[in-house]
């Protein structure tokens, strides 16, 4: 199974997630000339990594603006390239569905304020650190517990 998860977070304050030591650069393939930002991270290549994120005890989840200044500063952090943000805002209860769309993937939300919980993906290929945008939206909304999934999407077998 190429899935793990990790509760990296009981608290606030807790340390950040950290994937571990990593080479992360665009493969240059010969045979073709082109540049695919695959990556390789102990000796596996793949398109990238995907992270589901559960944020719970999590808090102002009904801030439209806040989750648009998370979402930018998440893909800042990672070193991304924003495209388009869409975000629908819920009534009555407030919650959030949207998304960042990126040069290398995305970044989505959906969240229930009435249960403190959030639920981020973070999708991204190349050079780009989505476990730096997770830590920043750990940081903005402030989770008791956050539950990473993690999985390198697009494996090469024999790399």
């Amino acid at each position: 199974m190429r899935a793990n998860a990790y509760v990296i977070a009981e608290q606030p304050n807790a340390a950040p997630f950290d994937p571990g030591p990593r080479s992360v650069h665009p493969v240059h393939h010969s045979d073709d000339d082109r540049l695919d930002h695959f990556i390789e991270r102990d000796g596996v290549r793949f398109a990238g990594t995907h992270l589901l994120l559960d944020f719970f005890g999590a808090k102002r989840l009904d801030d439209l603006d806040l989750m648009e200044s998370a979402l930018r500063g998440a893909v800042e952090a990672a070193g991304a390239t924003l495209l388009h943000i869409h975000l629908h805002h819920f009534t009555p209860n407030g919650g959030i569905s949207g998304v960042a769309v990126l040069a290398e993937s995305h970044i989505s939300v959906h969240t229930w304020p009435e249960r403190d919980y959030a639920a981020f993906d973070i999708f991204m290929c190349g050079d780009a650190r989505p476990d730096l945008g997770a830590e920043v939206l750990r940081e903005k909304f402030t989770p008791s517990r956050m539950e990473i999934l993690e999985q390198k999407r697009g494996v090469i077998d024999g790399a």
